[in-house]
């Protein structure tokens, strides 16, 4: 039996598998919102607790529905092999402090407290989406530009409370998973608003990477930045934007067509993205595509289907053929770095 996990910015999700050779479904899983916690291993513990003691009354009821989780006691007789958790943020030496959660999680102390034959790994949690992508049915991601194609180095990036990015090198005869921080790379304009839109953000942040624009709070960050500058946000909308998730309400709004400051902040949004993809795209030559995951693109999937977004991917210049020929994949399975992790779990007990 072996536990994945994959821990971002707001939610972890946690799964137990039995796993060995090629994908099958969890056991159990269950999501964790993050603020409900202290630490990683309050999770953990609750997540892997002993079912609690029924009384006679429990015992008489009918079966689970299924609505309820279903504890799973570690016990002798079921013991861990191995563990693999994603997270947000660099992985050093099996430890990492997490970028956007007062965390720091240690695999090594992990271990011990799992009891793993195997041991604990940690990887950077868009390495674990990476390791997932390999596992993929072809219905879980849709190709909304380019044709697909078989073998090559893949790039992935990652939009949701930060962003994430990583690459699946091609040796030749198999994939290797990188990690990178490129999310945190300076944030380059590609015309005169986004010009503006860099001035804007630079009055709060001495730093301007690209997660301060492609994440959660980066689309809330454009939506003021066009309602400072162009001075269009309607009454209603900013009554409503409070009482709500504002980048959830920005880009449903957006979708929906109205006001038109949300249609234009998505739309600046889904430019900015389709750019820094193409950049990934020739950073690493990308041939067997692009993959977008992390939890806003598939919920702004119509956007990128839009030609907007193709314009701004090949708006290289002199590179503008080859990069019409890189397939970029919209990733639609929210599990994808909880598989990925159990990809590498699964995998300890042959390396060991």
């Amino acid at each position: 039996m072996i536990v994945a996990g994959d821990i971002g910015g707001t939610k972890t999700y946690l799964g137990l598998f039995d796993w060995r050779e090629s994908r099958v479904a969890p056991i159990r899983e269950e999501k964790f919102w993050n603020a409900d916690f202290e630490s990683f291993e309050e999770i953990l513990e609750e997540f892997l607790q002993p079912p609690a003691p029924q009384d006679e009354d429990e015992r008489e009821k009918p079966e689970d529905t299924g609505d309820e989780k279903e504890a799973v006691e570690i016990s002798p007789n079921m013991s861990l092999r191995a563990a693999c958790f994603g997270v947000a943020g660099p992985v050093v030496d099996n430890r990492c402090r997490a970028t956007n959660l007062p965390w720091t999680i240690d695999g090594h102390a992990l271990t011990e407290t799992l009891n793993t034959t195997c041991g604990v790994r940690l990887v950077n949690d868009v390495e674990a989406m990476a390791h997932g992508v390999l596992v993929l049915e072809p219905e879980e991601s849709e190709v909304v530009h380019g044709e697909p194609q078989e073998d090559g180095t893949k790039v992935l990036l990652a939009p949701g409370t930060g962003l994430g990015e990583a690459v699946l090198y091609w040796d030749g005869e198999q994939y290797h998973a990188l990690p990178t921080e490129g999310g945190h790379a300076s944030f380059a304009p590609n015309s005169d608003l986004e010009i503006d839109l860099l001035r804007y953000l630079r009055t709060s942040f001495l730093h301007v990477s690209y997660e301060r624009v492609l994440s959660g709070t980066g689309l809330h960050g454009i939506y003021q930045f066009l309602r400072d500058t162009k001075r269009n946000e309607p009454t209603w909308f900013a009554e409503r934007l409070p009482t709500g998730d504002p980048p959830a309400l920005i880009a449903e709004a957006g979708l929906a067509g109205k006001p038109e400051i949300c249609v234009q902040a998505l739309d600046l949004f889904v430019s900015v993205l389709a750019a820094e993809a193409g950049n990934c795209a020739l950073n690493t030559l990308a041939r067997g595509g692009v993959y977008i995951g992390g939890g806003i693109p598939p919920k702004i999937i119509d956007k990128l289907r839009d030609q907007r977004f193709s314009q701004a991917f090949i708006s290289k210049g002199r590179y503008k053929r080859l990069l019409s020929s890189i397939p970029v994949h919209v990733i639609l399975n929210d599990q994808t770095a909880l598989l990925g992790a159990a990809s590498v779990a699964a995998s300890m007990e042959t390396e060991s």
